[in-house]
């Protein structure tokens, strides 16, 4: 059980004495892997024991009104460690990948003063590669592109706009989440203004850090994740995840609400749906959005990956990078 994944971690810890050389730059770990894999548990017993602060990578944790559905830290894990970049907008907030590298770059400037090595754990992977490579310099959509793009989407629909970038630009069609016009749209106009794809500006420089960067990636099973995915959905339920959509309802069209969780729970409040359809809607989409996730971390070969069962041989490539 859960007690005694715990416990295990705990004296694996124990038993691997790391040795921080001081000549060294400082470090941060990177933990990724899919929604439900078990990432808080661990980054939480690792922080405690370098007796440092956690960034979360998570794009929705950001927001103080989605705590139960985006799985953000209780007040418990709070207390434990601390936690940046959590609860701290509001639904009706801009926010982008851009800022959020910037936002964190100074975070982390601040921390490494105090600590040599800094946890960033989450799941959304433009979040992470901000941190990681940094947000490329993609061009400004001119005006006229952008009304072009905006009266073909609200005249021929989301459909037809992906079949398009599948055709222009099948890379960033993989991995893009399709029910998001934003992203889709804002990918066509890149391509139609600069005749390249999207996909060529947000792959080509990676920008030098001042600390080092090691990545630890968790994965588990299909089987076994799905199973996890699908309980955890439950336990959100129970927790009342409803009565939280409910309570943003009003806001269901910002962006920060195109999320697994809410646009599903929105459908049975509009009276589309009944509840148990919604639930197994949000875990359907939720064990599709990991494979997405797995698909994007997968192409990143700088990831070590492990169960996160595997807390010895954690501890032991931790010891590893470290000296």
């Amino acid at each position: 059980g859960q007690d005694e994944a715990v416990d295990s971690l705990a004296k694996a810890i124990k038993r691997t004495r790391v040795q921080l050389s001081p000549r060294r730059r400082p470090a941060s770990f990177i933990f990724v892997g899919p929604t439900g894999v078990g990432k808080t548990e661990l980054s939480l017993r690792i922080a405690e024991h370098f007796k440092t602060s956690i960034i979360s990578s998570d794009s929705r944790q950001l927001y103080a009104e989605l705590k139960i559905g985006t799985a953000a830290p209780t007040p418990e894990q709070l207390k434990r460690v601390p936690h940046y970049f959590v609860g701290t907008l509001q639904l009706t907030d801009y926010y982008s990948a851009a800022q959020y590298e910037t936002e964190v770059m100074s975070v982390l400037e601040q921390l490494f003063q105090q600590h040599h090595v800094v946890l960033l754990t989450g799941g959304s992977m433009m979040y992470v590669d901000a941190i990681c490579k940094g947000i490329d310099d993609i061009p400004t959509v001119d005006k006229e592109t952008r009304e072009l793009m905006l009266q073909r989407y609200e005249k021929e629909g989301l459909d037809k706009l992906c079949a398009e970038l599948k055709l222009l630009d099948p890379e960033y069609y993989k991995i893009v989440d399709l029910k998001n016009p934003k992203r889709v749209i804002h990918a066509l106009e890149i391509c139609y203004m600069t005749g390249k794809t999207y996909s060529s500006f947000r792959t080509r420089n990676c920008k030098e850090r001042p600390f080092r960067i090691i990545k630890i990636g968790l994965t588990r099973d299909r089987e076994e994740l799905y199973d996890r995915i699908n309980r955890r959905v439950d336990i959100m339920m129970q927790e009342g995840l409803l009565e939280e959509a409910r309570s943003v309802y009003p806001y269901k069209d910002l962006n920060s609400l195109n999320t697994v969780g809410y646009k599903e729970i929105f459908k049975y409040l509009d009276g589309e749906w009944t509840l148990d359809f919604a639930i197994e809607k949000i875990k359907q989409n939720s064990r599709i959005y990991s494979r997405k996730q797995m698909t994007w971390f997968k192409r990143d070969a700088d990831i070590a990956w492990f169960h996160p069962d595997q807390q010895e041989e954690i501890m032991e490539h931790i010891k590893k990078q470290l000296s």
